[in-house]
């Protein structure tokens, strides 16, 4: 991805350049040096060599003159040719180290740190240096890319939470009302009729089909988007969550919250409440658990929400690799967009915790 969609407000960023490691003692090195110590791998060697044929030749030179023997002549370039061995391979070896750098940053980029960097060298070859360069300019690309695609969907999904929440209260406002007028219209007409009559059971059973229906209607709009966390706050939302998840499964759950902060962002209650949402559902679906505790509760600048439950585990690692895209990677999508983490800590027999958490703003840490 490499343009922005028009109309978008928001999307647009100024360049972001992440910290070259070492950049910084290079520019306190003066210009000379660095031109210096950034000449060519080929020169420096075509340099040395030049270097240790004169001073050979001075030497042996200076031993014939002194009526040194054949074997000092000998030992004399013997050692000059060690000598020139041993500057050689240091040479290279010097010029090549950031091929290792930048195989390390490769590493690094492939397990997710998008910030790494290929690290500046002085004495690095200048081929090495523009390819560690134009490593470092892609990932610079790919870091803007990525912001990007961040920001279109934190924006996707606040449309969707706001669609959500016009349905909800649609339904719970409009659709539920009429229903709820309907039954009560429904038991008048159910008590005007003859006792034990035809049509007294007529109107009891359309009576209990309707109280079904708007029963349905108020769970299905608390389900599309739970008008709770806005009234009263992600504590009470997870409490109601729980509630319905109880009445609706054999599964205990249980929801302990402290110190939580007021001014909460939407965006980051929303992200907990959707992962708590998402954990009990896989846990009625396939965790087999008698017993969830969902804990919510500071920790440092951020809020931490831990759902544990009893049940039969799984391999996490496996999991995803089978389903990608579902699931657990959404969890893991939705907490990033608020630059919050998710961890997801289960295996075979062992039950699982996930623990979600999202970052506070120093106002709200205080």
């Amino acid at each position: 991805m490499t343009s922005v969609p028009h109309g978008l407000p928001g999307l647009e960023r100024a360049p972001h350049r992440a910290r070259v490691p070492g950049a910084d003692r290079l520019s306190a090195v003066p210009a000379w040096l660095r031109t210096f110590l950034g000449v060519p791998l080929a020169w420096k060697l075509v340099g040395k060599n030049v270097v240790v044929g004169v001073v050979t030749a001075l030497t042996v030179i200076m031993l014939h003159d002194a009526g040194a023997g054949t074997v000092g002549i000998v030992a004399a370039v013997s050692a000059a040719v060690g000598i020139s061995l041993v500057t050689s391979f240091a040479l290279v070896r010097v010029a090549l180290r950031p091929l290792e750098a930048l195989e390390s940053t490769a590493d690094l980029v492939w397990r997710g740190d998008f910030g790494a960097r290929a690290p500046a060298s002085l004495l690095a070859d200048p081929e090495m240096s523009r390819l560690g360069h134009t490593l470092n300019l892609l990932l610079d690309g790919i870091e803007r890319d990525r912001e990007r695609m961040r920001r279109l969907a934190a924006q996707i999904i606040a449309v969707q939470d706001e669609e959500r929440s016009r349905i909800a209260r649609e339904l719970h406002d409009s659709v539920a009302q009429t229903l709820a007028a309907l039954v009560m219209q429904l038991g008048a007409a159910q008590r005007g009729a003859a006792a034990d009559s035809a049509e007294a059971r007529q109107f009891a059973l359309v009576r209990d089909i309707a109280a079904d229906a708007l029963e349905e209607v108020r769970l299905l709009s608390h389900t599309v988007y739970p008008r709770v966390l806005d009234d009263l706050g992600l504590a009470a939302a997870l409490e109601w969550l729980a509630r319905q998840t109880q009445e609706a499964e054999s599964l205990e759950v249980d929801v302990h919250a402290s110190h939580l902060p007021a001014d909460l962002p939407a965006a980051h209650a929303a992200a907990l409440y959707r992962v708590a949402q998402e954990s009990l559902r896989n846990i009625v679906r396939h965790a087999h658990a008698a017993h969830v505790r969902v804990e919510l509760h500071r920790a440092d600048e951020a809020l931490e929400m831990l759902v544990t439950d009893d049940g039969q585990g799984f391999d996490v690692a496996e999991a995803e690799g089978r389903r990608p895209g579902m699931g657990l990677f959404a969890m893991r999508e939705r907490v990033a967009l608020v630059d919050g983490t998710l961890e997801i800590e289960s295996a075979p027999g062992t039950g699982t915790r996930v623990r979600a958490s999202v970052p506070l703003t120093c106002d709200q840490c205080t």
